[in-house]
């Protein structure tokens, strides 16, 4: 008798979906206190089935490009209009605005893209244009406003596929991930992914669990 693949199913009780800071009264003219995004992460192992709660963020880091755009690819046959990255944007650009506005505007659209989504209640797969914390907090922020769970996947590339501007930051991301120190940044899950268990995740879904969960 075979064995049924493996799934993994993540939930959260509502202090898992972030809060906000201290009420503390605020100097007169003082900017306002940003939101407290930090949760718990919890660090998960590769499996062949990742189960979302519908609604979440899920963001796709890696260093190189081609490798993340395979990823998604692949394992989101069932909601390919969930993902959106700034390199789709910028090719819908290209030739019909100033060039010199191509990234301002980019950032523009994608934003009210994800922002579109999560009003709607729909799952966002963002393929992170890069390695950095101000890139990763900028959706985690704005997947925070509108409650939903944010999940982080860090696909690994080969060395000689990491650029030598790339390398300081991908170290810190993944002593971040492996700690489980991303609940810091707002991950509720973190996902670390290389060689052979890239190909072994066969599939991401956004399912509400089983009821017996």
């Amino acid at each position: 008798m075979t064995t049924p693949p493996s799934t993994r199913s993540v939930k959260f009780s509502d202090d898992e979906r972030g809060g906000w800071s201290s009420d503390r009264p605020r100097r007169e003219g003082a900017a306002p206190r940003a939101a407290d995004v930090s949760v718990r992460c919890q660090v998960l192992g590769p499996t062949d089935r990742m189960r979302y709660t519908p609604g979440s963020l899920v963001l796709i880091v890696s260093a190189d490009h081609a490798e993340r755009d395979r990823f998604a690819r692949r394992t989101l046959l069932e909601d390919q209009a969930a993902i959106l990255s700034l390199d789709k944007v910028r090719a819908l650009l290209a030739g019909r605005v100033p060039e010199d506005q191509v990234e301002e505007r980019a950032a523009q659209l994608l934003d009210a893209a994800a922002t579109k989504r999560f009003a709607a209640g729909d799952a966002v797969v963002l393929l992170a244009d890069g390695l950095s914390h101000e890139e990763r907090d900028h959706w985690v922020r704005l997947a925070h406003r509108h409650r939903r769970p944010r999940h982080l996947i860090l696909i690994e590339v080969g060395r000689d596929k990491v650029s030598d501007d790339d390398k300081l930051a991908l170290n810190e991301l993944r002593r971040w991930l492996d700690g489980g120190d991303l609940g810091e940044e707002g991950f509720h899950t973190a996902l670390r992914l290389s060689g052979p268990t890239i190909g072994e995740l066969k599939r991401i879904v956004f399912r509400p669990p089983p009821r017996d969960e």
